[in-house]
């Protein structure tokens, strides 16, 4: 997987009469540009007649000279800058930022890291304006017929294949450097689910049962932040495929594509963004990236069902793990409490499973298609299962996480479901549909069915209808 992550665009400025470093642990664009926008410049922007206090947000050379009170951002000086020091007022303060009537305070790991920010210099990008922003940004076409072009693209640069001819494969994302790679599952029947004898069993991995499962490719290694922020920072994406030779048309129609609102915190919280797993997005989110992915590959992505997701992970064994069923071999395979440093780490550095799958068991969780139902085993069909969510919570996630002190969370039948409190924090409101920046422990991989679906079936794998909490 080549990793390299050209998205970090900083540059040399002077304020104050300052020089500035070329680069900072704090990026601009992604880091505190959302913050602002979200919070801040609202009350402070062009057009706002008087704008509160005189301070001006909107565009760097107003945020560093505009204020009645001296300017609001002071490079080098956090205590001296009204932006960083009325985000850690009191909460019943009538002077705090964002204002009481707007949500609850910023949390901390935002200020902290708005003042880091400023300790570094306040480095602004040349030529970036700041707008409000405060809602969810609408699709610029209707959604089916986004779909149905995806599919057309799909269909005719995709050639139909069988089984047999599956190979793994590394596909470049057009317009970047950014690549992932596949691997073949073939199809088959398993048990999914656990034996009421399987040591850290729960009563919703059961009654265990056959199911069979058609081929498909399913990604080695989680997606990572250099192929999600790709789709995170439009912005970005398209300054960095200006370099590259991509159909204008195929830009056409990956711009037409849902893409997140950017987000209000740093979404690494500080864990590192090359090679290492994305996190915290929302199963909307992460199935929005798979529809955007699709749209620039021609290939058809998506997230894998519960049972895809199992029958993968297991490998064509019957264990607790697909090591076996000894727990004391879990540092060898995957990420862990016990070995995790207190944070997730670069994919790939562990023992695959039988099928070539890295930190299939560990690192993150992992987003599947599923809305979670306890008693789903019950009644779910024999063939290809998919329990389709009717509800905004819960969804399924599997696998186990860097923070899991626990080996039985990261058994193979081991079940997650999402939770409110996931974004508990989220000071917007309505709720984020694409965030759940309290789940610092939540990713995802994606699938390729051998058949490609109609676009009708497209269309319902990439929009649940239930994302609004």
């Amino acid at each position: 997987m080549k990793l390299t992550s050209p998205l970090t665009t900083l540059v040399t400025m002077t304020l104050s009469g300052a020089a500035l470093p070329l680069s900072a642990a704090v990026d601009f664009v992604k880091d505190i540009q959302p913050v602002l926008e979200l919070h801040c410049v609202s009350c402070h922007r062009e057009g706002k007649g008087n704008s509160k206090g005189g301070l001006r947000l909107d565009t760097q050379e107003q945020a560093t000279t505009s204020g009645d009170s001296g300017p609001g951002v002071v490079a080098g000086k956090p205590d001296k800058s009204p932006v960083y020091t009325s985000m850690i007022l009191p909460a019943d303060d009538d002077d705090i930022m964002p204002p009481k009537k707007k949500g609850p305070p910023l949390p901390k790991e935002t200020t902290d890291l708005v003042k880091k920010w400023i300790e570094e210099g306040a480095i602004w990008p040349a030529g970036v304006k700041l707008i409000s922003r405060k809602k969810e940004e609408a699709p610029k076409k209707d959604e089916s017929v986004v779909v149905k072009e995806i599919h057309e693209r799909i269909v005719a640069t995709t050639p139909a294949t069988n089984e047999k001819e599956m190979k793994a494969y590394a596909s470049v994302i057009p317009g970047t450097e950014v690549s992932f790679e596949m691997l073949p599952i073939p199809g088959g029947k398993f048990k999914m689910g656990s034996p009421a004898s399987e040591e850290g069993r729960k009563d919703d991995e059961g009654p265990q049962r056959q199911v069979e499962i058609a081929p498909f490719w399913m990604g080695k290694c989680e997606v990572t932040w250099n192929e999600f922020e790709l789709f995170m920072y439009p912005t970005e994406e398209k300054r960095i495929r200006e370099t590259h030779k991509v159909d204008p048309k195929l830009n056409e129609l990956t711009d037409a594509s849902t893409r997140p609102t950017q987000p209000y915190v740093e979404m690494s919280f500080g864990m590192g963004k090359d090679g290492f797993p994305a996190i915290s997005m929302t199963q909307h989110a992460a199935s929005k990236y798979c529809e955007w992915l699709s749209a620039k590959t021609g290939q058809f992505y998506r997230l894998p069902t519960e049972a895809e997701w199992e029958y993968a992970a297991r490998a064509g064994t019957e264990t607790a793990y697909f090591w076996g069923d000894d727990a004391s071999k879990m540092d060898e395979y995957s990420w862990w409490a016990n070995n995790s440093d207190g944070k997730y780490q670069k994919v790939g550095k562990k023992k695959p499973n039988p099928w070539g799958l890295c930190d299939i068991l560990g690192n993150v969780i992992e987003w599947t298609l599923d809305g979670y139902d306890a008693n789903a085993y019950d009644s779910a069909p024999a063939s290809n299962p998919w329990n389709k969510a009717t509800k905004s919570y819960p969804h399924s996630a599997r696998g186990g996480a860097w923070d899991d002190d626990s080996a039985d969370k990261l058994r193979a039948a081991a079940r997650r479901f999402s939770d409110p409190d996931w974004k508990i924090q989220d000071p917007q409101f309505p709720k984020s549909v694409w965030y759940h920046t309290d789940a610092q422990f939540l990713g995802f991989r994606i699938v390729r069915p051998l058949t490609t679906p109609s676009a009708e079936e497209m269309e319902k794998y990439w929009n649940s209808g239930v994302e609004k909490d």
